[in-house]
This record gives structure tokens, C-alpha cells and sequence, in this order.
């Protein structure tokens, strides 16, 4: 019961209640922009906050006994380091340094720039002075580093997509294109190894466990992980399977490197380097690819493109997706919103749509349309 007690310490860290109340605003913040632009929002404002710790939670699990099992431990001054780094991100917004390969990297720099010119921030109960730069402890957040970058491949691959919201905006040619912006932050409680001499001068109850002649004490720490992106001349769910892939590829690099850190101990630090910079590139080719080109999502001459499906409606129960075109709807030929909505009234309680998938293969699609069925299809088009 004590170490429930203790290991339930967890929730005084400031991290935590700063990620819930970031997910929170995120949606808030994405419904208030959809409604703008789209009079309705698409998906419910707390799909942000719901899936904060739910998407990474089995990855938190497995990292926590792993990370315990094979004694990865880490000081607590590199944890309050990290906090720190992780709120300054979370409260400025900027998702796109929110990659652990990035924050781990800012933690060792702060905390060595604190101890090197003696500085210190006051924290009340204690006041935290950095520390020094050493192999036995760069070597297991070398590893940590590339387990999050592999778990950050993970998230982007299956939930970029989702975290997709379309925004619109003018072409050269003056008409009205849409692109999709992907903002996220998970949240994934670790339980991690810290030496119990370090525990002991901070939080002189926290429990404690020896290993042969080393007392050693266990930490729940919430780390989190943001992701940022903008997808223009790709749709979204082309283009982050493929980057998340090449995040997850990099994790593994990472970890790769810090394994041979057993040999010579440097390459630890060549392995945090090479993630914060592989990071970076992966972000900037994705960055510039998408900034040239066409729209993915822009005005047809051969149909009505849709920006996006309504959740829970009848254009989502029919199957429809973004970058879909739809030729015809009941017989007719539609061009754009005012000629769709017009078709639909031919029969509304049976609507009848030609579809052109992403394939450029014609296909069929109908649905029985309710009463209660909202915005008619649910469909938000070009």
C-alpha cells in the first residue's frame, strides 16, 4: 500500500494536469476553427483529450517493465530537467519540438548549462542546480530516447490521419483549395529506475530497494510526445504512415547506436544526437515536399471533392472519404455544393451517389437518409 501510495506521487507533477489541459484546448480550439470555416465541427472537441493516454498506453506498459527489467536507470535530476523542457513545449504550442528525440537532448542541455555556471531555479522544496554530463547514465536515456522515437513512429502512423483537420485556403488562380493541419499530444506514464541516493535527497520518504551494494528507487513519470504537421499536395492518410515510418526507423537507429554504447561509451551521445537531428530532417523534407505542388483537395471540373465526412453520419456509414469525388447523385451530374444538395432533393429519403476513390475507380454508394440524419449526408466539400 505505501508504494501505491508513493508510486501515486505521480499525479504532483506538474506535467501531467498541464497535458490534460493542453489536450482539452487542442480540441477546443480545433471545433471552434471547424465551425468557422465549415459551420459544423467534424469530429467531437474531446477525441484530443480521449485519446491523449489511451493511444499509447500498451506501448507505456511494455516500456515500463522493460525498462525496469533490463535496470535502464536514470537520475531524478534529468527527469525534473525534462519536465521542465516538456512544459516550456506544451504551454508555447509548438508541437513541432514536442519529439522526444528533441526533448531529451534539451534535458542534458539544460541541466549541464545549470551546473556549469552554477545556476539554479528555486523550487521551494528543493533547488535545482543541473548536473554533470556522465557516460553510466547517458547510456540508459540514449535507449529511453530511441524507444520514444520508435513509439512516436507508431502514434503518427496510426492516429496522423486522425488528427487531421482541414483548413482552407486560396490558389494562385484565386480559388478556394483546403489543407489538413495534424496537431497532437500523448501522454505515456513510465515507470522508471532512479538511483536511491539521488531519491533520498529530494524526497527522503519515496521507497527504496537495494541491488547488491546500490539502493535504487522506482519513478512514474508522465512523459509526453507532440506532433505537428501540414499536408497540402498529399492527402493526410498517404503521407503519415509513410513519415511515421521513417520516425520509427529512426527509434530503432537510435536504439541500435546506444547498444554499441557498451563498447565506447560516446556513442551514446552520438546516438541522442543522431535522433535529434534525423528528427529534424524527416520533418523538413516532409515540410518542403508538401509546400509544392498542386492541392490534393481543391475544386474539380468532374465532380464535388470531398474535404472531409462528418462523424457518425450517412456519408460516413456509406463509406465516403476525404479526396473522393463525387460525378453524380441520384442520376445527376454535380459540379459543386449548391448542384449535390440539389440532386439530393430529387430523392431525399434514398440518396444514390457515383463515386471516383482515390484508385480513379468508379463505384456506387446509397443510403436511406432520416431525419435525424445531420447536414443531410455529412459531407463537407470544396
Amino acid at each position: 500500500m505505501e508504494v501505491l501510495m508513493d508510486v501515486g506521487r505521480f499525479f504532483i507533477n506538474p506535467l501531467l494536469y498541464i497535458a490534460l489541459l493542453a489536450a482539452i484546448l487542442l480540441g477546443y480550439f480545433r471545433v471552434k476553427k471547424e465551425r468557422a470555416l465549415f459551420r459544423s465541427r467534424i469530429v467531437w472537441g474531446g477525441r484530443e483529450f480521449g485519446d491523449l493516454l489511451k493511444d499509447g498506453i500498451l506501448f507505456a506498459l511494455l516500456f515500463s517493465v522493460l525498462f525496469s527489467g533490463i535496470g535502464l536507470a536514470v537520475p531524478l535530476e534529468w527527469l525534473v530537467a525534462l519536465s521542465l523542457v516538456s512544459i516550456a513545449i506544451v504551454i508555447s504550442g509548438i508541437y513541432q519540438l514536442a519529439s522526444f528525440a528533441y526533448l531529451s537532448v534539451a534535458a542534458i542541455g539544460l541541466g549541464w548549462l545549470l551546473n556549469h555556471y552554477g545556476w539554479t531555479i528555486p523550487f521551494g522544496l528543493f533547488d535545482f542546480g543541473g548536473y554533470a554530463v556522465a557516460w553510466p547514465w547517458i547510456v540508459p536515456v540514449a535507449l529511453i530516447t530511441g524507444a520514444m522515437v520508435f513509439l512516436e513512429g507508431q502514434l503518427v502512423s496510426r492516429r496522423g490521419n486522425e488528427a487531421s483537420s482541414p483548413r482552407t485556403q486560396k490558389t494562385s488562380r484565386g480559388l478556394t483549395a483546403v489543407t489538413y493541419k495534424a496537431k497532437r499530444l500523448w501522454l505515456i506514464p513510465l515507470l522508471l529506475v532512479v538511483p536511491g541516493d539521488l531519491v533520498d535527497s529530494y524526497l527522503p520518504y519515496w521507497p527504496q530497494f537495494p541491488i547488491g551494494e546500490s539502493i535504487f528507487s522506482f519513478i512514474l513519470f508522465p512523459a509526453v510526445i507532440g506532433f505537428a504537421g501540414k499536408t497540402r499536395r498529399t492527402l493526410p492518410e498517404n503521407v503519415y504512415p509513410k513519415q511515421g515510418k521513417s520516425i520509427w526507423l529512426l527509434g530503432l537507429a537510435v536504439i541500435g547506436l546506444a547498444l554499441f554504447s557498451y563498447l565506447w561509451e560516446p556513442m551514446a551521445l552520438i546516438a541522442l544526437a543522431a535522433g535529434a537531428v534525423g528528427r529534424a530532417v524527416i520533418s523538413i523534407v516532409a515540410a518542403v515536399n508538401e509546400n509544392k505542388g498542386n492541392h490534393a483537395v481543391a475544386p474539380q471540373s468532374s465532380g464535388v471533392m470531398i474535404v472531409d465526412v462528418l462523424a457518425d453520419s450517412p456519408a460516413a456509414k456509406m463509406g465516403l472519404v476525404r479526396g473522393e469525388i463525387i460525378r453524380k447523385v441520384n442520376g445527376l451530374k454535380v459540379s459543386n455544393e449548391s448542384e449535390l444538395y440539389a440532386a439530393i432533393q430529387v430523392n431525399a429519403a434514398h440518396c444514390r451517389l457515383e463515386v471516383l476513390d482515390h484508385n480513379k475507380e468508379l463505384r456506387l454508394r446509397q443510403h436511406v437518409i432520416f431525419r435525424h440524419d445531420h447536414y443531410r449526408l455529412g459531407l463537407i466539400v470544396v
